[in-house]
């Protein structure tokens, strides 16, 4: 997978591109503006610059208060609210992960000949960001970047849902209903709550063919600088050909790529 070393401006194509629901260009533009000044901004001017009617400004600029997107300073001013550093940041996490990750993961991909995944929580699934790879490793089924799978069924999952308090956990069954795909998946909430204790003693999460049969995963959790868990590395192999003494390997490249993202905390 090839990625862009910086950001090129907006190709003419782009640039004549519209949405197709009206309100949302009219949104992005007031966006737009609010971002290209450095002051708050009054409603008139916003509208001179958007070329929207000062009402239809209004509206708009209400949502995106209510949204947490505008922030008003006072009546009739206005500036980018925190919710969009917020998502900033998220963005940049994500980013960064992947490129601090890249390196050490083919490294630790060199030492076993095993497939390798760098994987992310979005919501009630973890998906796939990175993956490094052999065409001998054996493997039959390949999960590829951008793939999804449930938090319950996965080793990377399970490390999310050990970060979580009981009550989330509870929401999560409840809401998925905790779905099995082999006759090993954990479709039981209590079951689900003892394995996720385990992951929080031992500090590593695994799965047992819980996703797919004949494919066994061990995971360790990535950590940014402020000490979250924003992504998890884990090491798929064939059922009988994942070896123990990979997990420590597993858990020192997650270490690793922790540091280079600024964790300073020790390793479980």
């Amino acid at each position: 997978m090839q990625h862009s070393s910086s950001l090129k401006p907006a190709e003419p194509i782009a640039q004549a591109a519209e949405p197709a629901i009206q309100v949302l260009g009219r949104t992005f533009a007031v966006l737009d503006v609010l971002a290209r000044n450095p002051d708050p901004m009054q409603l008139k001017d916003i509208g001179a610059a958007t070329g929207l009617h000062p009402s239809t400004a209004h509206r708009i600029l209400n949502d995106l208060v209510l949204g947490h997107l505008v922030e008003r300073v006072d009546a009739g001013t206005y500036r980018l609210g925190m919710r969009l550093l917020e998502y900033g940041n998220l963005v940049k996490a994500r980013l960064s992960v992947r490129d601090a990750a890249l390196g050490p993961m083919r490294d630790l991909h060199r030492l076993t000949h095993q497939p390798v995944n760098l994987s992310v929580r979005q919501g009630d699934e973890i998906v796939y960001i990175e993956r490094t790879y052999s065409e001998h490793s054996g493997m039959q089924v390949i999960r590829s970047v951008g793939g999804r799978a449930p938090l319950h069924l996965t080793s990377v999952g399970k490390l999310f849902l050990a970060a979580d308090d009981a009550p989330r956990v509870k929401a999560y069954s409840l809401r998925t209903g905790l779905a099995g795909q082999t006759r090993n998946s954990i479709t039981n909430p209590q079951q689900l709550e003892r394995e996720l204790g385990k992951v929080r003693l031992e500090g590593f999460a695994r799965d047992n063919e819980e996703l797919e049969l004949g494919v066994r995963c061990m995971a360790a959790g990535i950590y940014n600088d402020a000490g979250e868990l924003i992504a998890g590395l884990s090491l798929s192999a064939p059922a009988d050909r994942l070896m123990e003494d990979w997990l420590d390997k597993v858990q020192s490249t997650a270490q690793r790529i922790s540091a280079a993202l600024g964790y300073r905390g020790s390793r479980r």
